[in-house]
């Protein structure tokens, strides 16, 4: 049975929610392998809409298995609030359908106050951060000062990891001029959440390998996109997260080689949220026609996102770095009605023509971008489940996409509902 990868090929935001959701049907376990509470899926099912931030897209199907990764960081208060509010829409969320590795770095209330601290003294230095305490939460496990899920177990072992974590924490918040952390206070915190969350804990490498030998099938859902990858990324604009196909390896514990498609999510238009380079970006009537047609707010933290056009360089780009086997394009429907539709390319510095946007900041903020047109389509294609129901500019432009890019479409989305999708390929029968 083939095991599949969903990596956003953008800057997120491309609906990877929605595919990994509507995959999940043919999946049995779902694992989410990197990120924090900073990533946000939105879901429609039946009209009702379900936001997603911590919890993979397959916790509202029924017999599926759902797994939070040792890759992820996780604030346990967050993960407890977003449980609460989709249990109260009726979603069944137990020890029995969630499993969390029990290796799985916290994200503290400290974490969150250094990510504030910093962005505000930054000033106009600032990357955009959702302030979650996710950079942090990564610093300190890279730094091997980390609270895991497993010690809340342990009062010893806890005691031991706070003063190791206080002693780098408190002299910098004198330094940002901040209060200290007071240890008994903090301590007394994470024994009475430990009750709620430590159910949950389990060996998810030993888990998930046991799984793939039963020839179970399973989907790794990655967030946010590869764009804010820490390393592929538009740094220092990035999430400090690799975001890229390796990662699902890397967060879970199962072996490359048990993985058997990678599949690209593609917004078929661009989007960003925050700051940073933006090659396709627009200012237009365009620009405001995608952000209101397609609904464009964080889902996490409601900020507006920046639009433009297809940017097929960078989506070829990440397609390259994630091994992609095929794309899911969605939002098609967004593009209803344009007159003409424009696609990024090829770059221009000066004189120079890229094919590939360069790691330098200085060579990103000079980028211009070379288009190229089509015509666009009157025609609606909101809820179209069939090719055929496709109008023919539409095809063209999928066609046209898949050339420029490299990669072949597997699946095409065409509104926010589960259902309206177009199957070309089904990843899980490769």
């Amino acid at each position: 049975m083939a095991n599949v990868v969903v990596v956003g090929t953008q800057w997120g935001d491309e609906g990877k929610g929605k595919i990994v959701d509507w995959l999940s049907a043919r999946a049995d376990v779902i694992i989410r392998f990197q990120g924090g509470h900073n990533a946000g899926h939105t879901l429609v099912i039946d009209g009702t809409t379900y936001k997603l931030s911590l919890l993979p897209s397959g916790i509202l199907r029924a017999n599926k298995l759902s797994i939070i990764g040792n890759g992820v960081v996780l604030d346990p208060w967050a993960l407890l609030e977003e449980i609460e509010t989709l249990r109260s829409k009726g979603a069944n969320i137990s020890k029995d359908n969630l499993v969390i590795a029990e290796n799985t770095p916290l994200i503290l209330p400290l974490h969150q106050d250094l990510d504030q601290i910093r962005e505000v003294n930054s000033g106009n230095a600032k990357i955009g951060t959702t302030g979650r305490g996710i950079g942090p939460a990564y610093e300190d496990k890279v730094g091997r000062r980390a609270i895991r899920l497993l010690d809340l177990e342990d009062e010893e072992t806890l005691d031991n990891r706070l003063d190791r974590l206080l002693a780098h924490h408190n002299p910098l918040r004198i330094g940002l001029g901040s209060s200290v952390i007071n240890k008994s206070e903090l301590k007394l915190k994470l024994k009475e959440i430990s009750k709620k969350v430590v159910k949950f804990a389990g060996p998810v490498w030993r888990i998930l390998n046991d799984k793939h030998k039963l020839g179970q099938r399973l989907l790794f859902e990655g967030a946010q996109g590869s764009l804010l990858d820490v390393d592929f990324g538009t740094y220092p604009y990035v999430t400090s997260s690799s975001t890229i196909s390796g990662m699902a390896s890397v967060g879970t514990g199962v072996a490359p080689s048990a993985i058997n498609f990678i599949l690209g999510i593609v917004k078929a238009y661009t989007t960003r949220v925050g700051e940073g380079p933006f090659p396709s970006e627009l200012f237009d009537d365009v620009s405001f026609h995608l952000a209101r047609v397609g609904h464009e707010k964080g889902t996490v933290t409601g900020r507006d996102r920046r639009c433009g056009w297809f940017d097929a360089v960078l989506v070829k780009q990440t397609c390259t770095v994630n091994g992609v086997s095929g794309i899911a394009l969605t939002k098609l429907d967004v593009l209803d009605g344009l007159e003409k539709i424009k696609i990024c390319v090829g770059y221009k510095i000066g004189s120079s023509t890229l094919d590939y946007l360069p790691s330098a900041a200085s060579r990103q903020k000079k980028v211009e971008p070379v288009y190229e047109t089509l015509p666009g389509w009157k025609e609606s294609t909101v809820g179209a489940r069939s090719w055929v129901d496709l109008p023919p500019n539409a095809i063209t432009y999928i066609r046209r996409i898949e050339e420029l890019i490299g990669c072949t479409v597997a699946l095409v989305s065409t509104s926010p509902e589960r259902d309206d999708t177009i199957l070309v390929k089904d990843p899980f029968e490769n």
